[in-house]
């Protein structure tokens, strides 16, 4: 079982910058991948950026250039730069072990007000 804990949300004005976290603890061997997801009210669950072993990292087209996920073992950083009010949402981690299980953090609240 894997257990995966976000940190860092908050409060921020427009134009500001705030970093999440995310730690992956538990019984796995390796992880394929991390990644953070984020769902605004009434939207779809969104995939904002992903970072697998060996590959660059991808980012959603909203983000790209203002986000940054670095990732290092069975932790990861999402460094959030330039964030707008439609960045406001529940922003969540989700990591793929190496049987291709997902598992997901409970979310952390990012919301931007100008």
């Amino acid at each position: 079982q894997v257990q995966v804990a976000e940190s860092g949300g908050g409060l921020i004005q427009t134009g500001g910058s705030l970093q999440l976290s995310c730690v992956a603890s538990g019984r796995f061997f390796r992880l394929n991948s991390m990644a953070w997801y984020r769902q605004a009210p009434g939207k779809e669950r969104e995939m904002v950026a992903l970072a697998t072993s060996g590959n660059a990292p991808i980012y959603a087209d909203s983000v790209k250039g203002r986000f940054t996920i670095s990732r290092d073992d069975a932790r990861n950083t999402l460094q959030m730069t330039s964030l707008k009010p439609e960045d406001t949402a529940v922003y969540y981690c989700q990591v793929v072990a190496a049987d291709f299980r997902d598992y997901w953090g409970r979310g952390t609240q990012v919301t931007v007000f100008s």
